[in-house]
């Protein structure tokens, strides 16, 4: 850890020498802007080679290095950063270094008030960022107290978090150094952070400032909601802005910085006037360009004007959304995104679209001739830019014949609906368990890959047959409730009675027993203090992998042995729950983290208990039940015992009836990638996964010369471009309904009150949906599209997301409120989000793309408003 010679141990802010080696990506990027004028606030490096300096004089480099190089679980890591740390306050500052530092900092100014602020070496790189990871310390003042923040800095390149980041990173102790950059504090009246493009959208053509009262550090760590102004960049005009109420901010004070509340005055002024704004988007653009890339900048206004305090690359720009033309396939049909359609949020792969949508339309059709309720061939399962749709195609001669004969058709229909709980529960399920559970059995790498894909159709054709008889049973819950709601709300309710949601809590279902599982875990889990101390500390995400791994990552082998074991059991139990029907995404069974996450808040003590949540709403139900029927009589004591009695009894099916959708998708996930990996064995492909992106052909193709030797074509390039594709359309939002002007009406009736996601929302403050669950919540917002991201949930935000399945539920124990994209009073996160008692605002239609992650909203179930800004 020695330092090269003559290599400079102090820096002008400005200096070209201030490269990242020696100023680190902080000071670099500091250093680069005020080299080109821009306006930075005054200061100086203290580079990676006094750092070195201080530690070989010192005598406690080799130390350094051993201690974090022993470190591999979450507490030696904090172990091995109290030694290290140690090791650092207890050293001396070297002379020579001392004296430059007090001579830099006079120069600044007597007494000056400054930031001094950590700069490591792999910090604020294109691919990897250390932000928030390492310290800054503000309102310093005084030679001494800046040496001794210098230190402290030096310090905080070895917290216990930040020796994890790096080792997961695969970064090596001896290769990282951190430099400390000096700079006279901005007298902040307002500060905030500016993209220069699109954070939420993507939008390359626009760029984003947040700003709030103040100190920056509120927005940074999320006290408060900022004001958000949004530009057009080509012409600089404002495209939107929205004013929030600041309640909180960081001021300075003589011993550093606190937080104080805004006063009322101020709280819903604009933080920024609108030519302060424009001048910043305009040294935005001029910083985008310096980099010739999308910048993430720290800014700060004092005295009428504006410094700028850091630049970073951005390093999670989603994809621009795309523009697509959503022209119908066939003039005159109607197009609707409803039912299957809404467990398929995103484009589908191509594997499921060419190889298991002919199958679901089949079986849609079939069911439909079964019980004569359209004509033949009328409804089918397409995709328009690969999002699944129904197109419903009906001459005015079958639409005579569907009108005409359906008092003849009736008794067909409720013959189906009488026999669905047994074909469902009887025949379509035990079919679809027998044929996923044989599968299972089966030594998957000895068998032939033609073999496999017809094993993959067998169980497509019944997860199909399985589905549209679901279907059956959802269609009689999706009566029951609402029937119970309209007599109930109308002729048995008084004003003092409860809601008439009370008589449907408290019931079990799958999702619901899979919490418990969850919970009885962690609550063994708690007792075995070795075990409870590793979950505590450890990530969801490193933990599934740890599980998924032959390591012991604890001293006591048989409590983590018994874990894994309990853990797999829950999985073999619930881990078929799909986050999303195609088969191409995860289930938990192969993606865990949700589980876990929801494990580690119940081993926390957090959460409330279900078990007792469960009977509180089951004691409700049964006292209210009970009340009204020891005051009704007669005619309305009938009507009230057949319509609850029917409610009750359909209504908890629905979510175990969808809940096993997914059944076999475990062992076809396993299939499949069992011929993906021989694949690219053979050079067709480039990893098992990508057999999802063939289609049905290619897939057959690929199998026949797997078995036969023969040469497999390369597939790498249409699958990198079929990848491409779907990262486009992924980014667009499907309309509903196609037409997209009057898609929704149908035969003279507009449906759009029962399309399953509003097509259209005014722009401002507010995003209307369906209140599905009552109740008022103000909370962070977290933003997920996918299980990959479920790590990201923190006890208490609110969860929005474009749909919710039985796989999600883990997450309601930790939400305080659920927004959606897609969902209605029936869907999935209505029932649940009813069942833990938060608030639902469903069906948005534009809830992910206008909500950010860390915001501030507040979600009223009752009137089915989600308010930005809280």
């Amino acid at each position: 850890m020695s330092s090269p010679n003559a290599t400079p141990l102090i820096l002008d802010l400005d200096s070209p020498e201030a490269t990242l080696e020696l100023a680190g990506g902080k000071g670099a990027s500091l250093a680069r802007m005020a080299a080109a004028g821009l306006p930075v606030p005054p200061g100086f490096h203290i580079t990676t080679a006094a750092y070195r300096r201080f530690v070989d004089e010192n005598g406690i480099g080799d130390r350094i290095v051993a201690a974090a190089a022993q470190a591999d679980s979450p507490a030696s890591h904090d172990e091995a950063s109290a030694l290290i740390q140690s090791l650092i306050q207890e050293g001396k500052v070297p002379g020579d270094i001392a004296f430059a530092i007090r001579e830099h900092y006079e120069a600044l100014g007597p007494d000056t008030p400054v930031a001094v602020r950590s700069s490591a070496t792999a910090e604020d790189l294109p691919d990897m960022s250390f932000a928030g990871q390492l310290e800054t310390y503000l309102n310093v003042r005084g030679a001494g107290a800046v040496i001794d923040a210098v230190k402290r800095c030096w310090a905080s390149l070895w917290t216990g978090r930040v020796i994890g980041y790096r080792q997961r990173q695969g970064i090596r102790s001896e290769d990282v150094g951190i430099a400390v950059v000096v700079q006279r504090l901005v007298p902040a009246e307002a500060a905030g952070v500016a993209f220069t493009a699109n954070p939420v959208t993507g939008a390359r053509d626009e760029l984003m400032i947040n700003a709030a009262w103040g100190l920056g550090e509120a927005i940074v760590s999320g006290r408060v909601t900022p004001d958000t102004f949004v530009f057009h960049k080509p012409d600089g005009a404002i495209v939107s802005q929205q004013i929030a109420s600041k309640e909180t901010m960081t001021v300075r004070t003589a011993e550093g910085t606190r937080e104080e509340p805004v006063p009322a005055a101020k709280r819903k002024q604009p933080a920024l006037q609108p030519k302060q704004a424009a001048d910043l988007a305009g040294l935005g653009i001029e910083i985008e360009k310096l980099y010739g890339q999308a910048m993430d900048i720290e800014w700060a206004l004092a005295e009428r004007q504006i410094f700028i305090l850091q630049a970073r690359p951005v390093t999670a720009l989603p994809q621009a959304r795309a523009s697509l033309d959503w022209k119908v396939p066939h003039a005159g049909f109607r197009y609707f995104r409803m039912s299957v359609a809404e467990i398929l949020p995103e484009p589908l792969s191509p594997l499921f679209a060419t190889l298991a949508l002919p199958v679901y339309t089949a079986a849609t059709q079939q069911l439909m001739e079964e019980a004569k309720f359209l004509p033949p061939g009328s409804i089918r399962l397409i995709t328009v830019h690969d999002y699944a749709y129904y197109e419903l195609a009906m001459t005015a001669g079958q639409l005579a014949w569907l009108f005409l004969g359906m008092p003849f058709r009736m008794s067909g229909a409720v013959r189906m609906v009488r026999a669905a709980n047994v074909r469902w529960s009887e025949q379509a399920r035990p079919r679809f368990a027998s044929i996923a559970c044989e599968w299972s059995a089966h030594d998957l790498a000895a068998t032939p890959a033609r073999e496999l894909v017809t094993g993959v159709q067998q169980l497509i054709d019944a997860a199909a047959i399985y589905y549209v008889t679901v279907q059956s049973v959802i269609g009689i819950t999706n009566i029951s409730e609402p029937f119970f709601n309209a007599v109930y709300n109308r002729l048995i309710r008084r004003k003092s009675d409860p809601p008439a949601l009370t008589f449907l809590l408290g019931f079990d279902s799958t999702p619901i027993q899979a919490e418990k599982s969850l919970h009885d875990l962690a609550t063994w889990a708690r007792g075995q203090a070795s075990l409870a101390e590793y979950l505590a500390q450890t990530s969801a995400k490193d933990l599934a992998a740890e599980v998924a791994s032959p390591s012991v990552p604890i001293s006591d082998s048989t409590a983590w042995r018994e874990f894994v074991a309990r853990f797999a059991a829950h999985l073999d139990r619930f881990g078929h729950t799909v986050y999303d029907l195609d088969f191409s995404k995860s289930v938990p069974a192969d993606a865990p983290t949700s589980q876990l996450e929801t494990l580690k808040f119940f081993a926390a003590g957090q959460g409330r208990n279900p078990y007792e949540r469960q009977a509180a709403g089951a004691a409700a139900r049964e006292q209210a039940a009970a009340m009204q029927l020891a005051r009704l009589r007669g005619l309305r004591l009938r009507l009230f015992r057949r319509v609850l009695s029917f409610a009750q009894r359909w209504a908890p099916r629905r979510e175990d009836a969808l809940a096993d959708v997914g059944l076999g998708w475990p062992v076809l996930r396993r299939m499949l990638r069992e011929i993906g990996r021989r694949m690219a064995a053979a050079g067709a492909n480039g990893a098992p996964d990508d057999v999802f992106w063939l289609t049905r052909e290619e897939l057959e193709t690929a199998a026949a010369s797997l078995d036969t030797g023969q040469p497999a074509p390369d597939l790498r390039p249409a699958i990198a471009a079929r990848r491409q594709t779907w990262q486009t359309e992924r980014a667009a939002t499907p309309p509903v309904s196609l037409p997209v002007k009057g898609g929704s009406r149908l035969f003279g009736f507009d449906f759009s009150p029962w399309m399953p996601a509003r097509s259209s929302q005014k722009s401002g403050n507010t995003i209307q949906g369906f209140g599905a669950s009552p109740g008022c919540v103000t909370a962070p917002a977290c933003v997920i599209h996918g299980p990959e991201e479920f790590d990201r949930m923190q006890p208490h935000d609110v969860l929005v997301a474009k749909i919710t399945t039985p796989a999600w539920t883990p997450l309601f124990a930790m939400a305080s409120a659920i927004v959606t994209d897609v969902g209605g009073a029936l869907s999935h996160s209505s029932i649940v989000a009813r069942e833990y008692g938060v608030p639902a605002v469903l069906g948005t239609g534009v809830a992910t793309q206008r909500i950010q992650s860390g915001q501030s909203i507040t979600v009223d179930g009752n009137a089915g408003v989600v308010t930005l800004g809280g």
